[in-house]
């Protein structure tokens, strides 16, 4: 694998230890409530947790995801687990082939998150459930001192995103498709320690590569927030959004 894709697991499996997430995939497994045996796919399921949880309950889990490389690893990880490659916008599944879809962390990378919910709608069976979950990029709470240069911060991550509010819109994309609601949550994981400066250096990083902050501003942005690490007062709170969906 490449140092990038290394790099990425690493992140997710950070992101995936965290209590909040875990609790966070737990609802969303309680949503899905799949009968023993019920076919459901986790699309974009990277190292294959949500398919191993899955399995754990009970259910036929398959994973799908675009990258071999990932899944490679989700492979090496998980033998004999159900790994396949398949585009989010077009599944090589037939129509109504499963129980229950989930996408954790995927619709913001797409330019189109609605067709991919509108094949999500053709994959699953009448009464199959869908659950949706993300980050919302845009609307990223940092508690800093400057909080016009947070804003530039914050928005110029959001930028590289090929749709950063598609969290927000997961109702909405839902309904458009035709599904019937079933859950509309907000989950807010909280960051009070230095766990969060990988995170806030990342996005100093990735605003000053872009040119929206200077390399004065990164190193004061980020003395900031070491400071509140030091004092005890750094906040960072990252707002996700479930939507959990029928299909009539």
């Amino acid at each position: 694998m490449s140092n990038s894709t290394d790099e990425l697991i690493a992140r997710l499996d950070a992101v995936d230890a965290l209590p909040a997430a875990r609790a966070l995939r737990a609802r969303g497994h309680d949503l899905l409530d799949p009968a023993p045996g019920a076919a459901v796919a986790d699309i974009g399921c990277g190292t294959g947790l949500a398919v191993a949880e899955l399995a754990e309950r009970g259910a036929a889990a398959m994973g799908f995801d675009i990258d071999e490389r990932m899944l490679a690893a989700a492979r090496a990880r998980r033998p004999g687990a159900d790994l396949r490659r398949g585009d989010a916008l077009a599944l090589p599944l037939p129509d109504g082939a499963l129980a229950g879809y989930r996408a954790d962390r995927l619709l913001h990378a797409l330019p189109e998150p609605a067709r991919a919910v509108r094949e999500a709608r053709r994959v699953l069976a009448p009464g199959g459930r869908i659950v949706l979950v993300g980050q919302d990029w845009e609307a990223l709470v940092i508690d800093a001192a400057d909080a016009a240069l947070t804003r530039r911060v914050v928005q110029a991550r959001a930028d590289t995103i090929p749709s950063p509010r598609a969290a927000r819109a997961h109702r909405r994309l839902l309904l458009d498709a035709g599904f019937r609601p079933l859950a509309t949550e907000a989950h807010t994981p909280l960051f009070t320690g230095s766990a969060a400066l990988p995170m806030l250096t990342g996005l100093a990083e990735t605003a000053r590569a872009l040119g929206a902050i200077d390399a004065a501003e990164a190193d004061r942005w980020l003395g900031d927030q070491r400071e509140r690490v030091a004092a005890d007062r750094l906040l960072v709170a990252v707002p996700h959004f479930l939507a959990a969906a029928v299909r009539d």
